[in-house]
């Protein structure tokens, strides 16, 4: 498999090119030049988790992972687990929030740090991952990353847009790990990190990579959980996925999944004030401005950067991203509205994230339609935003406490 620049003026690239390099030399980001298809045998067997994501990612790392490395990749990464919970005979959530940090980044820094790991045995080399976070990105890769030889990571954060706990995450760990508080948003965060990768007097002293949603390698794991959620769910004839959506990482993986065959019917990117993606389909220009700071703050990103991968996977056509992908701005509100009610209704605390991406669904969710949403984090990780909601303490897993 190669990787092509969605710039389309960088050579393609192997899979452990796009791995380490994260960035193409152009400024774009890398992308599969062929989305592998399965069919519905296939998604109608019966997976172990480390199996079907196996079987899914091999052809994209195809000649440079053998098989069974890979089957061992798998299953180191994702050794938790992963509920699919029902809130009512419409609506399931899938709690991605099982990982080391309480949050679905995990799935991918563990995958990322394994498979960069494999290709760097018996090599005397040091790499640097400087990684962008607005919240659980870092925290993620910090723990995915802690203590492996031969990487450093650097991580830059927002000064007072993550949580506390999230800042905690991200700064107690040090061996290998440097956590850099910025003065700005994640918008600047991410434009540095881009701005490192672009400047060849950095790139001839440090070997740079990536471990933000520019990364390939951030998106292969990312894809998976959808067709566990739909197996799960019971394997749905319509099925709508409301996606909590940011930097719009997540919702891509869930695309490629569906361009492999899934039979998804249709994804909702649930997103909060920064609603740069919904105005694109409503107007068909997509005009980025500066983040807002919200209570979803893992979200508020004003320019994502895999807009420019969606573009790609729909050949740049607005009425083809238009037939799979809904979208919808929830505003602070209407966040704390849902944490509300979906704690009283159903006994079920979401994140702020999460809360965005049920409020989303219902909007959207027909008569005898199934509906899933992405729990993206442990309301735990919030505790500063949704006590003083909910009135009440909320009880810590022991690793947050």
């Amino acid at each position: 498999m190669k990787y092509y620049s969605t710039n389309l003026n960088s050579d393609k690239v192997s899979f452990e090119t796009a791995l380490f390099k994260g960035l193409a030399p152009d400024g774009g980001l890398y992308m599969p030049e062929i989305i592998p298809k399965f069919n519905m045998e296939f998604f109608n067997s019966e997976w172990k988790y480390s199996q079907l994501a196996t079987e899914l990612i091999f052809p994209f790392v195809e000649g440079e992972i053998n098989q069974s490395s890979l089957e061992k990749i798998c299953e180191s990464a994702f050794n938790f687990k992963i509920p699919l919970v029902k809130l009512n005979d419409q609506i399931q959530i899938l709690e991605l929030f099982h990982g080391p940090t309480f949050a679905f980044k995990d799935f991918a820094a563990r995958f990322m740090a394994r498979t960069m790991q494999y290709f760097m045995q018996n090599q005397k080399v040091e790499k640097t991952v400087l990684v962008a976070t607005s919240g659980d990105t870092g925290s993620a890769v910090a723990n995915g990353f802690y203590k492996v030889d031969g990487i450093n990571v650097v991580i830059l954060y927002p000064s007072g847009r993550v949580s506390k706990i999230q800042e905690q995450q991200l700064t107690i760990l040090g061996e290998n790990i440097t956590a850099i508080e910025v003065e700005g948003s994640f918008d600047d965060c991410q434009k540095m990190v881009k701005t490192a990768f672009l400047d060849f007097e950095i790139q001839d002293k440090k070997q740079l990579s990536s471990a933000n949603s520019i990364n390939i390698s951030r998106l292969l794991p990312q894809s998976i959980y959808y067709s566990w959620a739909w197996i799960c769910a019971g394997r749905p004839k319509d099925l709508l996925v409301s996606v909590p959506s940011g930097n719009f990482g997540n919702l891509t993986g869930g695309l490629i999944a569906k361009k492999m065959g899934l039979p998804i019917t249709r994804f909702l990117a649930s997103v909060n004030a920064n609603d740069v993606f919904p105005k694109y389909l409503k107007s068909g220009k997509y005009e980025p401005k500066p983040s807002l700071q919200t209570l979803s703050n893992a979200m508020d990103v004003g320019n994502p950067s895999n807009f420019a991968r969606i573009k790609k996977l729909y050949g740049e056509d607005k009425i083809k991203i238009e037939e799979d992908i809904l979208s919808l701005s929830v505003d602070n509100n209407s966040t704390v509205e849902e944490i509300i009610s979906t704690q009283n209704e159903f006994n079920y605390l979401p994140d702020p994230h999460t809360a965005v991406g049920i409020h989303g669904l219902k909007q959207f969710l027909k008569e005898d339609q199934g509906g899933i949403v992405l729990s993206t984090a442990h309301p735990g990780k919030f505790t500063d935003i949704i006590e003083p909601i909910i009135n009440d303490k909320i009880q810590l897993p022991e690793p947050l406490k």
